[in-house]
């Protein structure tokens, strides 16, 4: 049968680590992930509200076929100075991509990122014309490993979900073909991740494996109130909310089939959070593909059970963040 992986974790997948950094005072983080080499990127944009670097590299037209990690942070746009920090450490090992591979010539660490809206979260932003995302960016980078910690970490440190405390979440699953998915999501949705009316039980229930977030069901005879959207935030300012998500494979895909996994994926975000990808949010998902394993001739039906399979494993990630989140804060 399909089953999460050794961790439930995105680094299930194999060739990937995570690396998570935060500033307690200011009540933000960063979040890093790091392929052991160049791996195969794509992204998929819904959000009405945005903030993102390098994506425009991602396309499967462009020159960039691969990139050297992808961050993922709070800060709304001051964060994506984070990705700068990871990019300069990368260089500084030699790593990136190289147009002509000639002395003294650099090479170009490909770093795309994304960040949410953690701003009025009640931490010190004080920090004047030196925010800390560089910094944090590169502590992330060099705390990459295998562990990847829930809840209040990294860069949904500060986030709130709806009305609750929004965090990291992470999930894998290991296909009955034996391809592995994983997830990892930092929320801070305007929408709910919860139902209306039927106590601690998340959208995402129908794809919880082994009570992984509390186990809730809704009670007998429950049905979805018309325009309900429970514990959503009902007050959203501009930019002020957005899921970012990494998805990974262990599968071989070239950038077109990883764009279309980024596309599919997108749909945990909706089994798991009412409503989402609207105008104040900034949703977006990256896929990674390390490509310990090939695709079958007929790709396409292989294709479509990934992307199925990753977006139970989004939602899965999505109700697992904010659960652990909302028990750190007592809720």
């Amino acid at each position: 049968m399909a089953a999460p992986g050794s961790t439930n974790s995105l680094s299930d997948v194999s060739g990937l680590r995570v690396g998570q950094a935060e500033d307690a005072a200011v009540k933000t983080g960063v979040t890093v992930i790091l392929p052991d080499r160049r791996a195969v990127c794509a992204v998929d944009v819904r959000g009405g509200g945005p903030g993102t670097r390098e994506t425009d590299a991602l396309a499967s037209h462009t020159l960039v076929d691969a990139v050297d990690a992808v961050v993922l942070s709070g800060g709304s746009s001051y964060g994506l100075a984070a990705a700068d920090g990871v990019a300069a450490a990368l260089g500084a090992r030699g790593r990136g991509f190289a147009l002509m591979d000639l002395p003294g010539v650099p090479k170009s660490p490909v770093v795309p990122s994304a960040i949410l809206y953690d701003l009025a979260n009640g931490g010190d932003k004080a920090w004047g014309d030196d925010p800390p995302y560089r910094r944090l960016g590169r502590d992330a980078l060099d705390a990459a490993g295998e562990t990847v910690a829930l809840g209040r970490a990294g860069a949904g440190f500060g986030a709130m979900a709806g009305a609750h405390p929004g965090g990291t979440g992470t999930a894998s699953l290991v296909t009955l073909a034996g391809y592995t998915i994983g997830a990892l999501v930092c929320v801070n949705s305007f929408g709910s991740v919860t139902l209306p009316g039927a106590g601690d039980v998340y959208w995402a229930w129908p794809f919880e494996i082994d009570g992984e977030f509390g186990g809730g069901r809704p009670p007998a005879g429950w049905s979805m109130p018309p325009q309900d959207w429970g514990a959503a935030k009902y007050n959203p300012g501009a930019r002020e909310n957005t899921t970012i998500a990494v998805v990974a494979t262990d599968v071989a895909l070239s950038p077109a089939q990883a764009r279309r996994l980024a596309i599919m994926a997108q749909d945990g975000l909706a089994r798991a959070i009412r409503p989402v990808h609207t105008p104040f949010d900034g949703d977006v998902v990256f896929t990674l593909s390390t490509g310990g394993q090939p695709l079958p001739d007929n790709a396409d039906p292989a294709l479509a059970e990934l992307g199925a399979a990753a977006a139970d494993t989004l939602a899965r990630a999505v109700a697992r963040g904010v659960h652990a989140a909302r028990r750190q804060q007592g809720e």
